[in-house]
């Protein structure tokens, strides 16, 4: 096999297609010794092979033709693939396959602490705000390590209704009593899935207030296993409000925001004026990757430490396997659930994200020193089938890149 037809085979497929094994059969005795015989159908099944494999993807000059050139701005270093040692093709592959996705609004790609690829597809634009639905989950997950740090929360094993002592006396079920804040940002404390029935689907986009910790019931015991909630998260953020005796954007704007350098635009709020803790936070795609890159710092950003770099450690490790029931595809594997952080497989790596309705995502790739950062439609209260195959293909956008990179 020449080798321009192996580099155009790996550009195709990266490790998926394994040549040294193809070459290993061809070398082998057994089919050395049929080699005369059946060498004119093999000659004859490798260039049909060769020339289907080939036209499934982008040729080089496709590659080569794909800008990914980020902007140059204040707020951001730049460099490119080459310099931080990153194949210049896989990355455009990348963006070439994010040509093609119909609710894609943004794609960043930090190494090295260098952006070196930026694109805005369909309605996304640089400056633009964007919903950022459940990543909003990982920064009051980062709030909570805030708030402890600063002695506002004592120890994750507070109980939940430490914070509720209005609602104490409306407690029928006594395992809620037991809820600690540790379970619910493992999504552990046994609140269900607003997505299980229409009565919480209902509940979910009418919006939340503290009460429904009482009204919702339990699906499980908590601590028992993985069930997750968004009325959990936004519970979190409520606790955090309340420990620290100010409202949560405040909070956020003065410890995190504000010390990182980037502009909030919306955060919504519930009934009772909290604003919520597991949803509807909007920032750029260049904001959020500053968050992406403080987490995979361990916590500090140009040299303040603004998150205890234990507590990174502990939000990013895995307390529930296979979190989620749902195939999404074959390089988003292993799902697992820390505090308010998803893990996943994908191929050979493994990376954390956060992640939200529509495929909004902030990728940790801490083998390769990067940050993905991926918003999209939020796809505002559009489930089913439909947005669910949206959802998935930026999903898959990234794990299918993240498995063409290099083993270690």
């Amino acid at each position: 096999m020449g080798e321009r037809a192996k580099e155009l085979l790996k550009l195709q497929f990266g490790k998926r297609l394994r040549l040294d094994l193809l070459e290993h059969i061809v070398s082998c005795p057994l089919f050395r010794s049929k080699w005369r015989r059946h060498s004119f159908l093999l000659f004859t099944g490798v260039i049909l092979i060769l020339s289907m494999l080939v036209g499934c993807g982008p040729s080089i000059k496709d590659l080569e033709a794909v800008d990914y050139t980020p902007l140059s701005r204040d707020d951001w270093k730049v460099s490119t693939p080459e310099e931080q040692g990153l194949d210049p093709m896989l990355v455009a592959e990348l963006y070439y396959n994010a040509v093609k996705l119909e609710t894609i609004y943004s794609l960043l790609v930090v190494k090295n602490g260098y952006l070196i690829a930026e694109g805005y597809f369909n309605e996304g634009s640089i400056d633009q705000k964007d919903r950022l639905q459940s990543v909003t989950k990982s920064y009051t997950s980062a709030l909570v390590g805030i708030a402890l740090e600063q002695g506002c929360l004592s120890s994750l094993d507070q109980k939940m209704l430490d914070f509720f002592p209005e609602l104490a006396d409306q407690i029928t079920d006594p395992r809620k009593k037991q809820i600690t804040i540790r379970q619910m940002l493992q999504m552990r404390a046994g609140y269900p899935w607003e997505e299980s029935t229409s009565e919480l689907f209902e509940m979910l986009y009418h919006g939340f207030r503290p009460s429904l910790l009482v009204e919702v019931p339990l699906v499980s015991d908590p601590g028992t296993q993985f069930e997750y909630s968004n009325l959990t998260s936004h519970l979190v953020g409520v606790i955090v409000a309340r420990a620290c005796e100010t409202d949560l954007k405040s909070f956020a704007q003065q410890n995190l925001f504000a010390p990182l350098g980037v502009e909030m635009g919306d955060w919504i709020q519930d009934w009772e004026g909290y604003y919520n803790g597991h949803a509807d936070l909007h920032f750029t795609a260049r904001d959020m990757a500053k968050f992406g890159l403080l987490y995979l710092n361990d916590g500090e950003y140009q040299g303040n430490q603004l998150v205890a770099a234990d507590w990174v450690h502990d939000s990013l490790q895995t307390y529930s396997e296979n979190a989620w029931k749902y195939s999404v595809g074959r390089n988003f594997r292993d799902i697992g659930y820390g505090y308010q952080w998803w893990s996943v497989r994908a191929g050979d790596h493994r990376y954390n994200l956060a992640w939200g309705h529509g495929g909004q995502q902030i990728v940790l790739l801490e083998e390769f020193d990067m940050v993905i950062v991926v918003t999209a439609d939020p796809l505002f209260a559009q489930h089913g089938g439909g947005a669910w195959s949206h959802e998935k293909a930026n999903l898959n956008l990234v794990g299918d890149f993240i498995n063409s990179l290099p083993s270690e």
